[in-house]
C-alpha cells in the first residue's frame, strides 16, 4: 500500500541526446502524471546543460531520462557532473533506454539510481520511484 504525500513528486522527464523517438517518454510522463506525480517534459533533443537547468528551474526530485541512441555513457556522466556542480546530488536519477548489461555498473557508480530497459512496466517504475524519492 502506497503512502500519500504531502506534496507530489516532482519529476522531470528528459530526452538527451540526438535521439528523436519519444514515444517511450511520452508513455512513462503520462503514466508519473496519472499516479499523482507533477512531470515536466522537456522535448527531444535536450544538452546535458539544457536538461540540469530545466531541473533546477523546476525544483525536481526526480530526472527520468530516456536514452534509445546508444549515447548514455557519454551524456550521463556530463548530466552527473552538471548536477554535481548545481549541489542537487539528492535528486534521484534514473533512466530509461537500451542499456547493456555491462554499462549499468559504471552508470550507478556515477549516481545513476535505477535503469529501466525495454518492457519495464509502468508500475514498477511508479513504485521505484514512489519508494526512492525524497520529498
Amino acid at each position: 500500500m502506497t503512502t500519500q504525500r504531502a506534496n507530489p513528486i516532482r519529476v522531470l522527464v528528459a530526452k538527451p541526446g540526438l535521439d528523436g523517438h519519444d514515444r517511450g517518454a511520452k508513455v512513462i510522463a503520462r503514466a508519473l502524471r496519472d499516479a499523482g506525480m507533477e512531470v515536466i517534459y522537456t522535448g527531444i533533443r535536450q544538452t546535458p546543460r539544457m536538461v540540469v537547468q530545466a531541473a533546477a528551474q523546476e525544483d525536481v526530485s526526480v530526472l527520468g531520462l530516456s536514452i534509445l541512441s546508444g549515447a548514455h555513457m557519454e551524456l550521463l556522466p556530463e548530466i552527473m557532473r552538471l548536477l554535481g556542480e548545481q549541489g542537487m546530488d539528492d535528486v534521484l536519477v534514473v533512466l530509461g533506454g537500451i542499456v547493456p548489461e555491462e554499462d549499468r555498473e559504471t552508470l550507478s557508480r556515477i549516481g545513476v539510481s535505477a535503469v529501466f530497459g525495454p518492457g519495464t512496466s509502468t508500475n514498477d517504475i511508479i513504485d521505484y520511484i514512489n519508494t526512492h524519492a525524497s520529498d
